[in-house]
């Protein structure tokens, strides 16, 4: 079945694309959802009109996302970690990480919008471009600082208390040989 598709949906298409897809992917997946609409439904005159509408909201569309990629060429993410010797961190930064950090700062991406080539795992300032829609990237900074040692020392020590001395755990067989005052 042949459709245009109303929306960009990965792995198959860009808005205003006509594609061949299966009837039922059509029926119970892009028209549902209204990621496309049927190329055979109605004469020609629909169909362009369909094309106008969907080119005029991708044009309105890029406008925004090329304001947002504007924006966010001067934020700076600061992501502190745990660093080691030779200012190597402990773990990574992922694409998780960074989203996350987008998240808390107001800014809602998928973590696939993020293209980094493989996980950060050393101190350092690093470039990272954000994938906002085909031909609109908008590059970021992220600083990966180490964090603090007192406060990484003052969380070890809440970890490693000891328990009380009375405060030994009981075994199943320490119930069994202890009488229980449910009897």
């Amino acid at each position: 079945m042949k459709v245009i598709l109303s929306e960009n949906v990965p792995h198959l298409g860009d808005m205003g694309a006509t594609i061949n897809v299966k009837d039922g992917y059509a029926r119970n997946f892009l028209f549902p959802r209204k990621l496309a609409v049927p190329a055979d439904s109605g004469s020609a005159k629909e169909l362009d009109h369909q094309r106008r509408i969907i080119a005029r909201r991708e044009e309105k569309v890029r406008a925004e996302l090329t304001q947002t990629a504007k924006a966010l060429e001067g934020l700076t993410l600061e992501i502190k970690a745990r660093a080691g010797e030779n200012e190597k961190i402990f773990g990574s930064v992922t694409t998780a990480v960074i989203a996350q950090k987008l998240h808390e700062l107001g800014h809602t991406f998928d973590r696939k919008q993020i293209e980094l080539e493989e996980p950060i795992k050393s101190l350092g300032i690093y470039s990272v471009p954000l994938r906002l829609m085909k031909g609109i990237t908008a590059n970021i900074k992220v600083w990966v600082s180490a964090a603090e040692p007192e406060a990484a020392a003052a969380t070890d020590a809440v970890e490693a208390t000891p328990e009380p001395a009375g405060a030994a755990a009981h075994t199943p067989q320490d119930a069994d040989s202890e009488p229980s005052s449910e009897e």
